[in-house]
């Protein structure tokens, strides 16, 4: 419990300034348009800005001057770290060529290790060991550099350098309190706290970045502290920061081999970073991508500190780390597509898993995926066009329906019209012939009928004989020319009886 309260300040404090000082970071590098610019490689959008390393930078230095007695080292690392610091910055600012944030990075490194005379005091390998002083400040140099710029590669995603450092950090500041070294324990704290203040701004959806001068100035101080406290083990010097590191040193050195055997510069950027496959090749999206990070991060910060208490447990953890490390490389391809050794033994022995043509395992099930899709596709079109074409069929049908049915619906809508009432034509019915001696004592009987002048009569002669009936008895039909003598004998009397009547 004690020991708790003792710490506590070395963490509340900067976490507190790093936690304030961010959102005016942010209303700077808005009002300044310091950006990060999008690209290939980035998967970011829109005007986020890139200087939240600042706060992180600031709460440090002010913690450790007001917790902290600074000896000759620290102040050396502080040095050091701000000269990167002020290169990052630069960076962010004006986008300097490799060529000159490579410089800023020396003169930091030969800073920290002349001003503060910090470095390796021997190199133990195994059973070797090296204590020649230009080699031993050599690769001093090497770990400083490197670490800053693995650091630096790794911040590609929203809450992902800031995490991982944390865990590193933290994992120091143990292995430095067991170790007895209060100045490490002092330091992972403060830089912790730093840090974890700036995390919630920068957690996925990040609304800034720590940017260049936040990741360079983490990974330096990261590595200083690790010359600092980690200068010999039992196997090998710097063992234990390098497992603690493992994440972003292998994700480094895997880059600089993938670059060199595709023929590209190793400063080209690309997206063959560890957080690229798992975010991108095995879409595990933005935020699981960060986690299962951190997860592995721990494990190997974890064994780390088993390695420390027991070796043989720690070798066992380390060796099968390492092996799911490789077999994970080998799967992706991130090297090199054809580069699976351990796999292709695998694959001869248990026909697991599938690779064809040399490719990794992922390129191989994403082809069978992709052929899939088509396929589905193809299938989906066909039946689209099977519904189109029934669709077509009824709307025939109906057309051909609908028209009697509007054509009767219309009728029935209509409003009736009065229709003019046709006459009908009266129906002839034909005229029996009449005997002429009836008709004679007819026209005695009315003299009326008598006085009726020639023309009208002569008019009602000429009349055409009405259509006989149809059920009349059929009559031998007179062929012309020879009229019937009973015909002749009663014309010849009319013409008698009108003489007479005259």
């Amino acid at each position: 419990m004690n020991l708790i309260k003792g710490a506590l300040p070395y963490f509340l404090l900067p976490f507190v300034i790093s936690l304030a000082l961010v959102p005016f970071a942010k209303r700077i590098g808005l009002r300044l348009g310091i950006y990060a610019m999008e690209n290939k490689r980035t998967v970011h959008h829109g005007k986020i800005v890139r200087i939240g390393g600042v706060a992180i930078y600031i709460a440090v230095l002010v913690s450790m001057t007001v917790l902290w007695r600074a000896d000759l080292k620290l102040n050396g690392i502080l040095i050091g770290a701000s000269v990167i610091f002020i290169g990052g910055l630069l960076d962010d600012i004006y986008n300097l060529p490799p060529k000159v944030k490579i410089l800023f990075q020396v003169a930091g490194a030969f800073a920290t290790l002349f001003i503060g005379n910090l470095s390796l005091d021997t190199l133990h390998i195994l059973s070797m060991e090296i204590s020649n002083p230009i080699i031993v400040k050599g690769i001093s140099f090497v770990w400083l550099i490197g670490i800053t710029n693995a650091i630096n590669l790794i911040d590609g995603l929203d809450g992902l350098s800031s995490g991982i450092c944390t865990i590193v950090t933290m994992t120091i500041g143990i292995l430095g309190f067991f170790m007895g070294r209060r100045d490490i324990c002092v330091m992972a704290l403060i830089l912790s706290g730093a840090i974890l203040g700036f995390l919630p701004y920068n957690f996925h959806p990040a609304s800034i970045f720590v940017g260049d001068c936040g990741a360079q100035f983490m990974g330096f101080s990261i590595a200083a502290m690790s010359l600092l406290g980690f200068k010999t083990t039992a196997l090998i010097t710097l063992g234990l920061p390098i497992l603690v590191l493992f994440i972003p040193i292998s994700d480094t050195l895997i880059a600089i081999v993938r670059r060199k055997l595709k023929g590209q510069k190793i400063t080209e950027a690309d997206r063959g970073h560890l957080h690229h496959i798992l975010m991108i090749k095995l879409k595990l999206g933005h935020r699981k991508t960060v986690e299962v990070l951190y997860v592995v991060t721990a494990l190997f910060a974890l064994a780390a500190i088993v390695t420390w208490f027991n070796p043989q447990l720690g070798i066992v953890m380390v060796f099968l780390l390492v092996l799911g490390a490789d077999l994970f490389i080998e799967y992706t391809g991130m090297i090199n597509p054809k580069f699976h050794p351990i796999l292709s033994l695998v694959n001869r022995l248990t026909g697991w898993p599938a690779m064809e043509n040399g490719e990794d395992p992922v390129d191989t099930i994403r082809r069978e995926e992709e052929a899939q899709e088509a396929r589905a596709a193809a299938e989906e079109l066909k039946k689209e066009e099977l519904k189109k074409e029934e669709s077509k069929t009824e709307e025939t049908k109906q057309e051909e329906e609908n028209p009697a049915e509007e054509k009767a619906d219309d009728e029935k809508n209509r409003p009736e019209e009065k229709k003019p009432e046709e006459k009908q034509p009266d129906e002839k019915k034909p005229e029996e012939k009449k005997n002429p001696a009836e008709e004679n004592k007819k026209e005695e009987a009315n003299p009326e009928h008598m006085a009726e002048p020639k023309k009208k009569r002569g008019r009602k002669k000429k009349q055409k004989d009405p259509e006989p009936r149809t059920d009349a008895p059929e009559k031998e039909e007179v062929k012309p020319g020879k009229p019937k003598k009973k015909e002749k004998k009663e014309s010849k009397k009319e013409e008698k009886e009108e003489k007479s009547a005259d």
